[in-house]
């Protein structure tokens, strides 16, 4: 039959044809021996194709040769493919199963090739699946469905193997699961529905098994060696041959297994639970701890409560030994921190290094791990030592390295360092306006009686405190060090004066250290009858000091004074290093041999307590440069004194000290009088921007704002809204006694 210039092609007669090349084509992927197609066979099967489907009705075979297309796969499958692979069993079956697999994917593409012209048209014009997705559904439908369950079931056996030390083919299971893959033709469901979630099954029984007995044997060192070893191969797993879709899913249920289920009973285990790690220092076992259960939901939160109770339980024993070796050592006196209590506070400073250096290596700087060391050292670090306060111990630790002949024996480099790690301990004290005042009294003396080692230290510390607290903290201590600056800068100004003005010389050398008030710690200042020598030293400076300025007036604080004298014993003359006050009593001497107590308290105009402690350092103590009657060890009111010709002493320059002033009480009382200030500011503060506020929350606001600096008692709180009710700064609301109302 001819249809216009072109003879029809039947049905039957194109299919004969087109069957002969199929055949060809199975044979090749048999193994058969056969000649390749060359392009001469490629074009015929093509055309034929296409002049089947380009005739025009009723001799159009599209749809025809669509069927037979499918039915090509279909009968090669059922004839050639699953006989063989229903004959193969585990490894066997899952290498025919890779090379089936293979063998079929190139029979889609040379058949979708010679069917090519079906694609092009027919196929989107009818909506129908492309030729290539018809040729791998029947291997779905065919060979996959049948043996699905049988290749899951040999893959999971030979993953198994693999755990437990056998060498496998991973390259066949990598094929093998590629068609899982392949399958889905475009999504995963296959993989996932098929083989993975059975393999994350078996996966999860397998670890709960060696879990369960691992548990029982090892130590947790050892057991944390073998999870994490587990959870390096499981990775390495998926790299070989499953999906990297699988990673996460593989590593949760294998997490899940030894990880999570066996948390507690691991971190508590004993004598080599996370207790013992931080007991016996194994930063190498802590590291692998956080490596391991940072990987799990709130895994680390166990670990860092051990650390805190841990850190805890090691800085309350220091405080402890603290105590009781204080307590052994009842003669010494409390005003003062002695060598104990100094080495607690480089204790402290050496646990601090140790544990930050455990949350920066073992546990990566994580910040439930800073959370826990900073509650940690709050717990013991407000504790205190021997009737000082950790505000005071700090304070004074700062004064030992910081003040000239100092014990500590440091370089400026490990100065710098420890000023630094003080500091961040302060971090942790709830007091630090009690550290501050310690901290400034302690500095006053440095400064005034020129005990300071190194400026530059002095300022450097002001510089990180000012950092770790605020500007307000350091304002006054900077304006302290500012004073001696302009002290020193004043000096040679003065000395210019007394050369261009000879008449005004006292005769006396003299230095003049002017403070500002306000940035020092108030001193209690005696109007002082000065010996008539030092009446004119007095005289003079104003004069200087009214053409420096004249909006200052100047009040004079003897009590800091120091005085160089020069006795003139029997022996020899020797230089006394005074203070101002032992000055004017000593110079009562020069005119009269023989004074009483009261003749002394008289002249000086000085109260009992001051002239009590300047004639028992004169008298009574090692120097003694006044003889007194009776020769006792105290000072009392009847006592007549005289000066003792007959002192000797090798040195020609001797510093006679006063007894040192119990200040402990006077800065505490004074701290507590400016936090009631603080807690009145900040109330009023609070109830001017909110206008109402219930009582919890006015107290709650008062806590958060002074948390910086102290710890405010809630009743001291309480006590001072009642004072500013009384003083109409608030007001009770009539129908809400808890409801607080500012009064503007």
């Amino acid at each position: 039959m001819r249809m216009g210039d072109r003879n029809v092609i039947e049905l039957e007669q194109g299919w004969t044809h087109m069957r002969k090349g199929i055949a060809k084509l199975k044979n090749i992927l048999e193994g058969i021996p056969e000649q390749p197609f060359t392009a001469e066979e490629y074009a015929i099967l093509y055309t034929t194709i296409y002049n089947m489907c380009t005739q025009k009705f009723p001799f159009d075979y599209s749809q025809q040769l669509y069927e037979r297309y499918r039915e090509a796969f279909v009968e090669y499958i059922n004839s050639l493919v699953l006989p063989v692979l229903r004959q193969k069993h585990d490894e066997f079956m899952l290498r025919e199963l890779v090379n089936r697999w293979n063998n079929h994917k190139i029979m889609v593409r040379w058949l979708s090739r010679f069917f090519n012209y079906l694609d092009r048209y027919f196929t989107s014009r009818r909506s129908l699946p492309v030729l290539h997705d018809v040729g791998l559904t029947c291997f779905r439908d065919l060979v996959y469905q049948e043996l699905k369950t049988t290749v899951r079931n040999a893959v999971i056996s030979l993953i198994d193997r693999e755990r437990e030390g056998e060498q496998i083919d991973r390259a066949l299971l990598k094929n093998v699961l590629g068609i899982f893959v392949e399958i889905g033709m475009g999504n995963m469901d296959c993989y996932e529905n098929d083989f993975e979630s059975a393999m994350l099954e078996d996966t999860a029984a397998y670890y709960s098994r060696k879990a369960a007995s691992w548990i029982l044997e090892d130590s947790c060192p050892d057991y944390m060696q073998k999870a994490e070893e587990c959870l390096k191969r499981e990775k390495e797993r998926v790299s070989h041959y499953l999906h990297a879709d699988s990673e996460q899913k593989l590593l949760g249920r294998v997490e899940q297994e030894l990880l999570s289920q066996y948390e507690n009973q691991l971190l508590e285990k004993e004598h080599s639970g996370c207790h013992s790690l931080l007991q016996d220092g194994k930063m190498d076992d802590l590291s692998r701890m956080y490596r391991l259960f940072c990987r799990i939901p709130k895994g680390l939160e166990p670990i860092a409560h051990f650390f805190k109770q841990h850190v805890t339980d090691e800085g309350t024993t220091l405080v402890k030994q603290a105590e009781d070796a204080a307590s052994n050592k009842k003669s010494e006196k409390r005003d003062i921190v002695g060598p104990l209590e100094q080495t607690f506070v480089w204790e402290v400073i050496e646990l601090h290094d140790k544990y930050v250096q455990y949350v920066s290596m073992c546990f990566v700087n994580h910040s439930l791990f800073h959370k826990a060391l900073k509650e940690a050292f709050e717990v013991f670090c407000n504790k205190g030592v021997a009737g000082s306060t950790s505000a005071e111990l700090l304070a004074t630790f700062c004064d030992n390295i910081l003040k000239k002949g100092s014990s500590e024996k440091l370089s400026d480099e490990d100065i710098e360092e420890t000023l630094e790690k003080v500091v961040k301990l302060l971090a942790y004290i709830s007091d630090k306006d009690l550290y501050s005042e310690f901290y400034r009294k302690k500095l006053a003396r440095r400064l005034i009686f020129d005990k300071s080692a190194n400026d530059e230290h002095e300022r450097s510390i002001l510089t990180k405190l000012k950092q770790q607290c605020g500007g307000q903290f350091t304002s006054k201590m900077e304006g302290m060090l500012t004073d001696l600056t302009l002290a020193r800068e004043n000096q040679p100004k003065f000395q210019k004066y007394l050369d261009d003005n000879a008449n005004a010389h006292p005769g006396i050398d003299l230095t003049v250290t002017v403070l500002t008030t306000g940035f020092w710690p108030s001193y209690k200042s005696f109007d002082l009858n000065l010996p008539a020598e030092m009446v004119k030293c007095v005289e003079v400076f104003k004069e200087f000091y009214q053409t420096q300025t004249k909006h200052r007036k100047l009040t004079w604080i003897y009590s800091l004074g120091t005085c160089h004298l020069s006795g003139n014993f029997n022996a020899r003359s020797v230089e006394l290093i005074v203070t101002t006050y032992q000055g004017a009593a000593l110079l009562l001497f020069n005119s009269a041999e023989r004074l009483s107590y009261s003749e002394i308290k008289s002249q000086l105009n000085l109260s009992d307590e001051d002239i009590i402690r300047l004639l028992h350092s004169l008298a009574c103590l090692k120097h003694k440069i006044l003889i007194k009657e009776p020769s006792t060890k105290t000072v009392t009111q009847s006592d007549y004194f005289e000066f003792n010709a007959n002192f000797t002493d090798k040195s020609r320059k001797i510093k006679i000290p006063l007894p040192p002033v119990d200040e402990k009480k006077k800065i505490i009382e004074d701290v507590d009088k400016d936090r009631r200030y603080a807690i009145d500011a900040c109330i009023v503060r609070i109830m001017k921007s909110r206008k109402v506020l219930a009582h919890a929350q006015l107290v709650t606001e008062c806590v958060e704002q002074l948390g910086r600096m102290f710890k405010p008692d809630f009743k001291a709180i309480k006590k001072r809204i009642e004072d500013l009710i009384t003083r109409e700064y608030l007001e009770r609301d009539k129908n809400n006694p808890n409801m607080f109302r500012y009064l503007a």
